[in-house]
């Protein structure tokens, strides 16, 4: 019989060589998870029970919103209602210093919000206002630093794929996540709109001002009501469904795929070619995610059936050191893995280490999930290798380099980390609103 280190070193190891190897995540969990039930769990037999233990998750009633919160923030993107909001808050904000910038947060909020995809946000930003930035003569990190910032609150804020996948992993209640990362998803938000105040205070010429033609009060109410309040409202419902119990997650995310559809055929937008694509990217991406939670499902039980998870626990939970400093140290394990893979896999590894682990220190697991995203969050945007630094990379104007983007990340990196601070201060941040939940 093994000892749980050197079990927990098989199961690691073998995941490590075969992605070193070139085998994408979801598979190389796989070839594991059937190793370690041939080595643990006695051989045919076991991987047998494995399998059918994995394709159980995959079942669950709880991975609804996934493929349906997806849907619908591809349908946005790709009918152009996004556009429409942006364009709506640039006319609003008129002749404000740094205005670009401000449009970039104000509208990149409401994006994550309908989205809850990172990269389709970064993606959206970096073609659709970059460009334009750079015309304008804005700096770098006036007009990269704000996007990569944004994009990365669609982890947090509902509706969140990202979100809906943790909870399904950590086996915690989604509806639950979802509104706990509302006041932290705005008060994000909140800070990046004050750097960028600050940083126009600092250096004016980083965002010079330019004539824009002035919109009456009647102009100003047409775009509100007309391109703004609609995209908005669809968020609101959402959350207000599902906190005032009026339909769960899975059907919230139902009613707002569908609210979406809506808007775009009221504003003549929902075209062949548009849903094709939005079915497309939703199920590409919806398929992956399975994949992941029948790879996480399965290694969840090899690590407890070998005693892995148990005796990791008891090691950790041995150290005579204060449960803060516990939670920094993990919140440390999920920067440096940041830099070198992506989330999911990052989720893959992580989840069934860490919230037993947090579990055995007495954190709620709804905060402990929620500091967990921000931590999934910011290194999106961690030098070297954060995925969000490549997608901009892909969209932004030739001649950027990774250096002006680092460079770029760096100030919205800190504001994430002040909120990480504050919750861990504060955690009625995070749980005020799900406990009324």
């Amino acid at each position: 019989m093994m000892e749980w280190y050197e079990a927990l070193a098989l199961l690691l190891g073998t995941i490590i060589v075969l992605m070193a190897l070139g085998m994408p995540v979801a598979l190389a969990f796989l070839a594991a998870n059937i190793f370690g039930a041939w080595i643990f769990m006695g051989g045919e037999r076991g991987v047998i029970q494995l399998l059918n233990n994995g394709l159980g998750a995959l079942t669950s009633f709880a991975l609804v919103p996934i493929p349906l919160f997806l849907l619908m923030g591809e349908v946005f993107f790709h009918t152009g209602l996004g556009r429409r909001m942006f364009n709506a808050i640039d006319g609003l904000l008129g002749r404000l210093p740094g205005r670009l910038s401000y449009v970039t947060v104000l509208g990149g909020t409401g994006f994550a919000t309908l989205s809850g995809s990172s990269m389709g946000a970064t993606a959206l930003l970096g073609s659709l206002l970059v460009p334009e930035m750079n015309r304008r003569g804005y700096k770098n990190n006036m007009s990269i630093g704000p996007i990569l910032g944004t994009g990365g609150l669609a982890i947090i804020i509902p509706p969140s794929a990202l979100a809906v996948l943790l909870a399904t992993l950590a086996k915690i209640d989604i509806g639950a996540l979802l509104i706990a990362g509302i006041i932290p998803g705005l008060l994000l938000a909140s800070l990046y709109l004050a750097t960028i105040w600050i940083q126009t205070k600092i250096d004016p010429s980083a965002a010079p001002p330019y004539e824009v033609a002035p919109l009456t009060g009647r102009e100003k109410l047409v775009l509100i009501a007309r391109d703004i309040l609609p995209m908005v409202g669809v968020m609101i419902v959402i959350v207000a469904m599902m906190m005032g119990g009026i339909a769960t997650p899975s059907e919230a995310a139902a009613f707002g795929a569908l609210g979406v559809m809506i808007l775009a055929a009221i504003f003549r937008s929902l075209t062949w070619q548009a849903l094709k694509r939005s079915l497309e990217g939703a199920l590409r991406v919806t398929l992956m995610a399975y994949l992941i939670v029948f790879g996480s499902a399965t290694f969840s039980q090899l690590m407890a059936f070998s005693g892995a998870s148990r005796g990791l626990i008891n090691w950790a939970t041995g150290f005579d050191l204060e449960p803060v400093f516990m939670l920094l140290a993990m919140f440390a394990v999920l920067l440096v893995l940041g830099m070198f893979m992506e989330q999911i896999s990052m989720m893959l590894l992580t989840v069934p280490i860490f919230f037993p682990l947090a579990l055995s220190l007495g954190y709620d697991p709804i905060w402990f999930a929620l500091i967990m995203l921000l931590a999934l969050e910011i290194s999106f945007t961690t030098p070297p290798f954060g995925l969000l630094l490549f997608v901009m990379k892909g969209v932004a104007p030739a001649g950027t380099t990774m250096r002006d983007i680092y460079l770029a990340a760096i100030p919205f990196i800190f504001c994430s980390l002040i909120l990480v601070g504050l919750l861990i201060l504060f955690p009625w941040i995070a749980l005020w609103l799900p406990q009324g939940f």
